[in-house]
């Protein structure tokens, strides 16, 4: 498990051409409706997107890796091939904090089975709420999209560093376009 978890990074650029199977993302949200729920409330329910417009249609409204300021995100051809959606049953939240972390727990649940799967993704939490809603046609009476799994074959390396001594956990990328992801070691979280 431990090299899953390590495999599992935050891909922003992918082979657009490689298309996920659509029973494969359907067996990920399957794995994530049974994990752990605040209350056992259950509020979330996901909108898979794995054609090719639709993809087109929530790339658009999705913002890409915000420490990389002169990077506008990933090129045609380098687009996720999928998405889901983790939305929020206005009816079913105990609350926006229970919620939240019932969202963090499914996302990264279905992040590691991409990562097992040998695919990448990344969770974005910065999107046009309402431009994916008319994207994907979700009902904001009573769904609220909160994350955005996009998702994909990784075309880029990512590779975990230590964190430099002044303590910046901000990662960014060399000349060569390699991913550097400062980490924390483990000396340093264990109190």
């Amino acid at each position: 498990m431990h090299d899953i978890v390590k495999a599992c990074r935050s891909y922003r650029r992918f082979d657009e051409r490689e298309r996920i199977d659509h029973a494969l993302l359907v067996s990920w949200v399957d794995a994530a409706r049974l994990v752990a729920s605040s209350g056992n409330a259950q509020p979330l329910r996901y909108a898979i997107i794995d054609d090719e417009a639709g993809c087109e249609r929530v790339f658009a409204c999705c913002t890409w890796a915000k420490a990389l300021a002169d990077w506008d995100g990933p090129e045609p051809g380098e687009h996720p091939s999928a998405y889901i959606v983790v939305c929020r049953d206005l009816d079913r939240a105990l609350t926006d904090t229970f919620t939240a972390w019932d969202e963090g727990i499914a996302a990264q649940t279905i992040m590691l089975q991409a990562a097992e799967a040998g695919f990448g993704g990344c969770i974005v939490g910065s999107f046009k709420r309402r431009s994916l809603c008319e994207a994907v046609e979700i009902d904001t009476d009573t769904f609220q999209p909160d994350l955005v799994l996009a998702l994909g074959k990784p075309v880029e390396v990512v590779r975990i560093v230590d964190v430099p001594k002044g303590g910046s956990t901000e990662y960014w990328r060399d000349e060569a376009g390699v991913h550097h992801v400062p980490k924390r070691t483990l000396a340093d979280v264990l109190l």
